[in-house]
């Protein structure tokens, strides 16, 4: 679907679009390229779906590149995605040759790409050693972290911040997240695209076609956890939640989750999914492929309330997703959860099972509750979380590294 800047007045406001035309006039005609290293499975790849083609829209040359590697390479970077969210991981000298090595011979391929453009948005780890290779790259370079490096797991932080120093600016999520770096630092967090099939408004036919389809009782409470099979998102601690509840409720449990080309644990993390949900016919595991944004609508607005009880978490936009359908949302006190989730006003933090299972049965016996937190999630969402937004502050980060910033910026 072919989208305009002009088509996202109606959710964002006819304010926001002018400011953003505004702020776009003096970056027409340079060229940004965005490196990442998927363009399916997660939120970064979901945001450059929709974020390069409105650069476009905007007069500015905006491309996006994505690198290549043997499983071996995204084993090491997944390595080094656990070790900045907090676990102690060893990384042999042989796997950081191996990430180095990757690294080079991306940026020879991407040479011509790279070295010439005005500005460079190199995301997360995987690609952070592209610029050591480009000796003679022309513009402003920006490490976009999406993780929770709240707490890095030291070693690993040092050996992957030698990467990151010569950058012109880097980014995090939340202020929590910034490391000590000589360069500008800007806290920009994530944003869902209300346009995109997974967050645009469904007829009530497709809902509870979808809900069939999956053996959903039209009759009981659902309750849903989305996001990739990942030990720090907890889908064991959410069966377990649903456990607790379930002789008080007669609840279901969606839990609807898929792979990325860059995370090859998840399979692994899927059997033992599997494996604690045994044989309840009210645990609906769903692996469902990348591209599966309508039925991840549909089901988190056939959902009673959402959870994403993840333990740690760099922001969390499957929060904000359930957010901007008026869903209240149980999630994990961690990273970028604390950033959307008010406590008792557009959802409720937890950090057990227990606690999980405590907020769920409160709810669900509140209906009238729910749908006053609800409402006040879907607003809290349109004042700060959408693509719009995001594509702003952007735009403000661009200008700044291009007229001259001397000290950290935080944009709001």
């Amino acid at each position: 679907m072919n989208v305009t800047l002009d088509d996202y007045a109606e959710a964002a406001g006819s304010e926001v679009i002018e400011q953003i035309r505004a702020l776009a006039r003096p970056l027409q005609g340079k060229t940004v390229v965005q490196v990442s290293s998927t363009r399916v499975g997660g939120g970064v790849a979901e945001i450059l779906t929709r974020l390069v083609p409105l650069m476009k829209d905007l007069g500015i040359r905006s491309s996006w590149e994505v690198i290549e590697g043997p499983p071996e390479f995204f084993a090491i970077t997944k390595s080094f995605h656990n070790a900045l969210q907090g676990n102690a991981v060893t990384v042999p000298a042989s796997q950081l040759e191996l990430y180095h090595e990757i690294n080079r011979r991306n940026a020879e391929a991407l040479k011509e790409s790279l070295e010439g453009a005005d500005f460079v948005f190199v995301h997360d780890p995987q690609p952070a050693a592209l610029l050591r290779n480009l000796p003679k790259r022309r513009g402003r370079w920006v490490w976009r972290c999406h993780i929770d490096v709240n707490r890095p797991h030291r070693p690993v932080w040092k050996f992957l911040r030698d990467f990151v120093r010569p950058y012109d600016a880097s980014v995090f999520s939340l202020a929590s997240f910034a490391q000590p770096l000589t360069h500008p630092q800007y806290i920009i967090a994530p944003s869902i695209d209300p346009l995109s099939e997974k967050n645009m408004p469904l007829e009530r036919e497709e809902v509870d076609e979808t809900a069939l389809r999956y053996d959903l009782d039209p009759q009981r409470p659902v309750i849903l956890q989305v996001s990739r099979f990942d030990r720090f998102k907890d889908p064991v601690g959410v069966i377990r939640a649903y456990r607790l509840v379930k002789p008080h409720v007669p609840i279901q449990l969606v839990l609807a989750g898929g792979t990325a080309a860059d995370d090859p644990e998840s399979a692994e993390v899927l059997n033992e999914v599997l494996a604690e949900a045994g044989d309840d016919p009210d645990i609906h595991v769903l692996e469902l492929p990348a591209d599966a944004h309508r039925v991840i609508n549909a089901l988190q607005r056939r959902a009673d309330l959402i959870l994403q009880k993840s333990l740690r978490e760099g922001f969390g936009l499957t929060v904000t997703e359930a957010m901007w359908k008026a869903k209240p949302v149980v999630g994990g006190e961690t990273g970028g959860i604390l950033l959307q989730i008010a406590n008792f006003h557009t959802g409720f933090l937890v950090s057990t099972p227990e606690g999980a299972a405590l907020r769920i049965r409160y709810l669900l016996s509140r209906p009238g509750a729910m749908a006053v937190m609800g409402q006040k999630a879907r607003k809290f969402v349109r004042e700060n979380f959408l693509l719009t937004r995001h594509l702003r502050e952007y735009l403000t980060l661009m200008l700044g590294l291009h007229y001259g910033v001397n000290e950290s910026v935080e944009i709001h």
